[in-house]
């Protein structure tokens, strides 16, 4: 078992490094930090040669596979999840690259051909899987009358993850899975996406509150031990390394896939990337490492723009300039609607270790003592080389609600008819304005557009040939005539939390 194969918390303190299968089940590391690899591999050296005509598929297989010991997982077990999992997209490439200006050097990154529309599908189709491979080997040749190993899977979504992991375990054995989202802050399709599936093991909890209030009473869970351990916790969100590393496969297939439409391998390419929690553009940060040649990653927010003063200032501050509150604004893109981007940690750590540290403890030492800070003052801040050496990688940019309804109008003459979603036009807005004729840029489309229909019709109403109800897919119209599955959640508290999951699973007939 290679490092690569091996892993530690970004607040470590010389624990023993976890097998993949422990920290895809853990999710959340103790102590409240994130899983990461024990070290970055490299790609071959000759991948461009060996990979370039290479299916999604296949190229998923060779990268997992320097995350994954074939003791944990076979070859042919790994090859067999992959197909499961991407067997249910409608696009055979599963993740396209179409050209939106090609004068300009401007392409877009479909990532929304999964079944809930979004692009959280290319990891939680496999996480829902790993999940069931794992539980299937661990009660392999218990009978019902056994106690069985089971899950309880946990999760909070702004809009996509939370539909995205339904449909990846929904009714899945031994497997109960529980998605808080703030009641009245997704689109209506997220919504009817969670709340119209009620297999007896999906439950939905609509919380009085906003994201950032969600994802804080699901990290407290992961801590609570006691909790924990009685109900057997599993994390959904892109704080669970398998999400991460699931995504980091698009950005190789994108990069081969252009080399192929441009026919050199003499370019230079940014990718940009609409960014709530990080976990997207973290991916293409492991791609970076890993090898692919991406000149720079670039960050595009919406109004909730804490990564982009992070790197304008190198203070990362829940609390804007010129406000008295620390709160969340509802934009037109609700799945950036977020304050504590909880991969930005992952990254954190990478640039502590490099700058700043001379051992894994004492970077985690470092994330540790500026989480504190963000829990305790509101913010924290980086040295000069810390953000120097992030600066080097990574750019950023925020678009206003206006600005986002402009480009969906302007790609929309500009390409006669293509329809972006709000979040995507959040990243075209971004490569448009670094458009520089030098570099090829790569803008990543993580919605499908008919989920989001009241920022599109606001863009595109009286367009000619333009149709909202040619927009939606079939499969998202038939939605509001089924019935739903919800509890709502008075207030955002932890403790109320816990008991209703608890009563939720003894309705579920789970014994515990």
């Amino acid at each position: 078992m290679t490092l690569s194969q091996q892993y530690l918390s970004t607040r470590a303190s010389g624990e023993p490094y976890l097998s993949f299968e422990a920290t895809v089940l853990r999710g959340l590391a103790p102590g409240g930090g994130l899983f990461i690899p024990a070290e970055i591999p490299s790609v071959p050296s000759d991948y461009l040669t060996k990979w370039k005509d290479l299916s999604f598929q296949e190229l998923a297989f060779e990268i997992f596979s320097l995350y994954i010991s074939q003791s944990e997982i076979s070859p042919a077990e790994l090859k067999q999840l992959i197909a499961r999992s991407y067997s249910t997209f409608r696009e055979e490439n599963v993740t396209p690259l179409t050209v939106l200006d090609e004068q300009r050097k401007l392409y877009l990154l479909e990532l929304f051909h999964g079944p809930t529309y979004a692009f959280k599908d290319v990891a939680l189709q496999f996480v829902g899987n790993l999940f069931e491979f794992f539980l299937q080997r661990k009660n392999a040749g218990k009978s019902e009358c056994d106690i069985r190993d089971r899950l309880t899977v946990i999760g909070a979504t702004s809009g996509d993850t939370g539909g995205a992991a339904i449909y990846g375990l929904r009714n899945k054995k031994d497997v109960s899975i529980f998605i808080l989202y703030p009641l009245d802050k997704v689109s209506p399709i997220q919504d009817l996406q969670m709340t119209t599936v009620t297999d007896a093991n999906v439950h939905n909890f609509a919380v009085k509150g906003d994201f950032d209030d969600c994802q804080d009473i699901v990290k407290t869970l992961f801590d609570d031990v006691e909790f924990n351990q009685k109900h057997h916790l599993a994390a959904v969100n892109s704080i669970n390394w398998a999400r991460i590393l699931a995504q980091t496969t698009y950005y190789f297939y994108s990069y081969l896939t252009l080399l192929k439409k441009v026919g050199s391998e003499n370019i230079s390419v940014r990718y940009v990337v609409p960014t709530g929690n990080f976990g997207d553009i973290l991916a293409g940060f492991y791609a970076k490492r890993m090898g692919l040649p991406v000149e720079k990653l670039i960050i595009a927010t919406n109004a909730n723009d804490i990564l982009d003063r992070f790197w304008k200032s190198g203070v990362y501050e829940k609390r804007a300039p010129l406000s008295d509150v620390e709160s969340v604004k509802e934009t037109l893109s609700p799945a950036m609607d977020i304050l504590i981007s909880s991969n930005f940690e992952r990254l954190l750590w990478y640039l502590a270790r490099e700058q700043l540290s001379s051992s894994n403890e004492e970077a985690g030492q470092y994330i540790q003592k500026w989480m504190i800070e963000l829990k305790t003052t509101g913010k924290f801040s980086v040295p000069k080389t810390v953000l120097d050496a992030g600066l080097k990688e990574f750019a950023s940019d925020s678009v206003s609600d206006e600005q986002t309804v402009e480009t969906i109008k302007a790609i929309y003459d500009l390409t006669s008819g293509y329809i972006i979603d709000p979040h995507t036009a959040v990243g075209v807005t971004t490569s448009l304005r670094h458009l520089d004729g030098k570099h090829t840029y790569i803008s990543v489309s993580t919605a499908h557009p008919g989920k989001f229909g009241d920022a599109v019709h606001q863009a595109l109403q009286g367009k000619d040939a333009y149709s909202f109800d040619n927009v939606l897919p079939d499969a998202l119209k038939v939605l509001k005539d089924l019935p739903k599955k919800v509890t709502v959640v008075e207030k955002p508290d932890k403790e109320l939390v816990k008991a209703t999951i608890e009563q939720e699973l003894k309705d579920e007939g789970i014994v515990f």
